[in-house]
């Protein structure tokens, strides 16, 4: 299995110890596929944290966003999809609601969210990273190995593939 072509089915039936996250996501960047270690932050309407992460070197890596699953306010749009893609971020994973994406969908990062919303985050710098999170009956922390896909999201404590 490459990274292009695993699908987390069949990684779920060959790795039981494996978690899948309990939401329906929409999958909305132009990767419909990724993986990599996770770097967690957990924020409420507030994508501070995420606006500093993606500026910073991604190396493959997972941004996964507990943002608590409010529905009112975006937490990336497509400047902060652009600059993760471009930093090489694997992609985002998002207990909460993205805006542009239509831009997003073009975008090459992989995105997984609860849905969209037009409306902006404040920018307070509240948060907090690299912290144990908790969301659709799964905990992830800092430096799980996250695996994405139109089937859904698997998190797992080792990489499950190379």
């Amino acid at each position: 299995m490459t990274e292009t072509t695993f699908s987390t089915c069949d990684l779920a039936d060959d790795h039981p110890e494996a978690q899948a996250i309990e939401l329906q996501f929409i999958n909305a960047g132009l990767r419909k596929r990724f993986h990599g270690p996770a770097v967690t932050v957990k924020c409420h309407e507030d994508n501070s944290l995420v606006k500093a992460l993606v500026a910073q070197p991604g190396e493959g890596r997972i941004i996964v966003v507990d943002g608590g699953g409010s529905m009112r306010r975006a937490l990336l749009g497509d400047m902060l999809a652009e600059q993760a893609s471009a930093n090489g971020w694997s992609g985002l994973v998002i207990n909460g609601v993205i805006r542009d994406v239509d831009e997003i969908a073009v975008t090459d990062i992989g995105v997984q969210a609860l849905g969209r919303c037009s409306l902006k985050t404040d920018k307070r710098g509240e948060g907090q990273q690299d912290v144990a999170i908790h969301f659709g009956g799964v905990t992830i922390n800092p430096g799980d190995y996250l695996y994405a896909d139109n089937n859904g999201v698997l998190v797992s404590r080792s990489p499950l593939i190379s």
